[in-house]
């Protein structure tokens, strides 16, 4: 098939991958503009433009898709289908026309349920058991068209937004080539979604990674896994931030303890009350220093029962 295709972050650069390795004729790649990274105010490239040049792919990257003079730039190019992944901007109903077989979309979520911004972490972070990928044709909606394939993956207790993530880009390309044949053969279905069954996640904040150990160990441990690698899960203590990257969760009978309190310490391991039951907090990195295993942290930082992790003043 002659491609389009449309995604911006790492999520896409498997499926961008696979159409290449499937031989379909990529013929353009759109992409979210160049940003301004860090301090240097460097000028970082999308992870899909950098794989489209090195594989001299023409790269288009527009600050809106549905201004008149992007249609009119894509017009320009030979194409049957618009392949989109993590693009991250709505397409116009021209847009969404143009195709022969249609505006097909990979999305990280088995559809209607997570629509929108984040759909791996936020499974994680509402204790789902099981997640997959969706192919779909895309219509003016967001995320609301009608579905083709699907592909399901259970949710291991130890996955990670960044672990989960990984798999499921790989999950998605994979559906993609098959949707792609099914298109070719005209075997491909339609199936509409339920919208009764919907619901929408929004964007990642840093914020949202303030842990608050009132809350239960296993939604802090949700929490801390659907945060890693970013914005990540942190307390505070010394009033230093304190990123914590792997827990496990404990059962405990200390119903008088403060949550936040350390419950216990050796050289190896701590123990932090939650609000019900307690936390073994595996992996650790102060502000300033580096990520490491709590038995590397605790050679350096003296912590005993009876601390608190938090704001002084909570």
């Amino acid at each position: 098939m002659k491609v389009v295709f449309m995604g911006t972050p790492d999520f896409a650069v498997p499926t961008l991958e696979k159409l290449i390795e499937e031989g379909h004729t990529v013929n353009l790649v759109v992409t979210q503009p160049d940003r301004v990274k860090g301090r240097g105010g460097k000028v970082a490239f999308s992870p899909v433009k950098e794989c489209a040049l090195k594989y001299d792919i023409p790269v288009f990257q527009p600050d809106k898709i549905k201004e008149v003079g992007c249609i009119e730039e894509l017009k320009k190019y030979d194409f049957d289908v618009i392949v989109v992944v993590a693009f991250g901007q709505i397409l116009p109903k021209e847009v969404l026309d143009m195709p022969k077989y249609g505006c097909i979309n990979v999305h990280s979520s088995l559809l209607p349920a997570y629509r929108g911004a984040a759909p791996i972490q936020w499974t994680i972070l509402r204790g789902e058991t099981m997640t997959g990928v969706t192919t779909m044709y895309m219509d003016e909606g967001l995320d609301t068209g009608d579905i083709i394939l699907q592909e399901t993956t259970p949710i291991d207790e130890k996955d990670t937004g960044g672990s989960l993530h990984d798999r499921l880009a790989v999950m998605g390309a994979d559906l993609l080539a098959k949707t792609l044949v099914m298109l070719e053969e005209g075997s491909a279905t339609r199936t509409k979604q339920d919208d009764a069954k919907s619901n929408y996640v929004g964007m990642l904040s840093k914020e949202m990674g303030d842990i608050d150990f009132t809350k239960s160990a296993v939604q802090i441990d949700r929490l801390v896994r659907g945060l890693s690698p970013w914005p990540s899960a942190f307390t505070y203590i010394d009033d230093k931030l304190i990123k914590i990257w792997d827990v496990t969760v404990i059962e405990d009978d200390k119903q008088d303890v403060r949550p936040g309190t350390v419950t216990y310490v050796d050289k190896n391991e701590f123990h932090v009350k939650a609000g019900q039951g307690s936390l073994i907090i595996n992996e650790v990195q102060l502000q300033g220093k580096k990520r490491m295993l709590t038995d590397a942290f605790l050679r350096g930082f003296t912590l005993k029962e009876g601390d608190f992790l938090g704001k002084k003043d909570e």
